[in-house]
């Protein structure tokens, strides 16, 4: 076994290597969760953006693949209609591309695809009996966190201050993971927006980690065993990687997203709401930069990405990420073409040896 100087995360999650898999919806599933746990990590399954029979067809092909626990990631929004001074205030925005693309905004498709945790969502993992559960924005209801926790699993929520960490633990989380400002995909904020005055990882990881008696996850721009050497020395018991991952074998990101990494860079990504409502950090592209990146104007998540269905559809079609999230971290650079197991692994022992030089796993 080998000796991580902390075991904590280890023995919580029964795993080897304390790297997670982050969830991410559109780019990972089974494949990708499969090939981290080869490696000893926790694979993770984006269960929101899913409906609950494909979730459950997943979880049915890792647990038929390799035997080794599953992480199920669920949203925890707490979803609102909007206004009609709302939706025309967002229409009147896009109203410029609608007339661009041909589009009737009469007929724009219905907005949504993420859906908070529910009761059916909760079945689903009772019947499954996860390892571990994790949430976003938050945590569902008391009810239903109750009934998680009767099922065995660990439970994970994301911080992005210190406030949001002691308030997770409070709530009865078993880990947190701190989510660094650097982090790809939508902020897990749920006590703040004010993305201003939101904390990189390495000032947030070490304050949290004095903050709470439960392990810290460190997440953000961690794509190499540099970055999660440096994690674990600041205190985290493991780190939650995603970015570093869209390029692998097992990624399933659409084209126009796995291109826009290749050019991504330390400083053309930003956080936006414009593309779905709530704020993501991803590579900049059209909409975020005429939109955006933040704006007043969008509807609330998840609705604020409906409207741009068609010109997402049109420009994609031609090659280009003009109106979709291309998310992506701050170190989207370091994404490597490669088997996520081999990612995995390679990580781990750059790391390994940094932390304990002349040693190897």
């Amino acid at each position: 076994m080998p000796a991580w100087h902390d075991r904590r995360l280890l023995d919580l999650f029964r795993i080897d290597t304390p790297i997670l898999l982050a969830p991410m919806a559109g780019s990972g599933g089974s494949a990708l969760a499969i090939a981290v746990a080869k490696a000893g990590g926790l694979g993770s399954i984006p269960c929101s953006s899913i409906t609950v029979e494909k979730a459950t067809a997943e979880v049915a092909t890792f647990r038929g693949t390799v035997a080794a626990p599953i992480n199920l990631n669920f949203f925890s929004h707490q979803p609102r209609m909007p206004t009609e001074t709302e939706q025309a205030r967002w229409l009147g925005r896009l109203a410029p591309y609608f007339k661009e693309f041909g589009v009737d905004p009469s007929g724009l498709p219905a907005a949504g695809g993420r859906a908070p945790f529910d009761d059916a969502m909760c079945r689903m993992v009772e019947s499954l009996k996860p390892e571990v559960v994790s949430f976003h924005f938050g945590l569902p209801d008391r009810e239903l966190l109750h009934r998680v926790k009767a099922t065995g699993a660990k439970i994970v929520g994301t911080a992005t201050t210190v406030a949001e960490g002691r308030w997770l633990v409070d709530h009865g989380v078993d880990a947190v993971v701190a989510q660094g400002n650097e982090a790809g995909g939508h902020r897990g904020n749920f006590l703040t927006d004010d993305m201003a005055t939101q904390p990189g990882l390495f000032a947030l990881l070490p304050q949290l980690v004095d903050a709470v008696d439960v392990p810290v996850i460190a997440a953000g721009a961690i794509a190499d065993g540099r970055g999660m050497a440096a994690a674990l020395m600041l205190g985290a018991a493991g780190v939650q990687v995603g970015t570093a991952y869209l390029l692998s074998d097992e990624s399933v990101s659409v084209p126009v997203h796995k291109a826009a990494l290749k050019e991504a860079r330390d400083d053309n990504t930003a956080v936006t709401n414009v593309l779905t409502g709530r704020p993501a950090r991803g590579v900049l592209n059209r909409i975020m930069r005429e939109v955006g990146p933040l704006s007043d104007d969008p509807l609330p998540f998840p609705l604020a990405g409906g409207p741009l269905a068609p010109m997402r559809a049109v420009t994609e079609k031609a090659g280009q990420g003009d109106f979709q999230p291309l998310w992506s971290g701050q170190a989207g650079a370091l994404a490597r073409e490669a088997g996520a197991e081999s990612i995995t692994r390679m990580m781990a022992e750059e790391a390994f040896k940094l932390i304990h030089p002349g040693r190897g796993l």
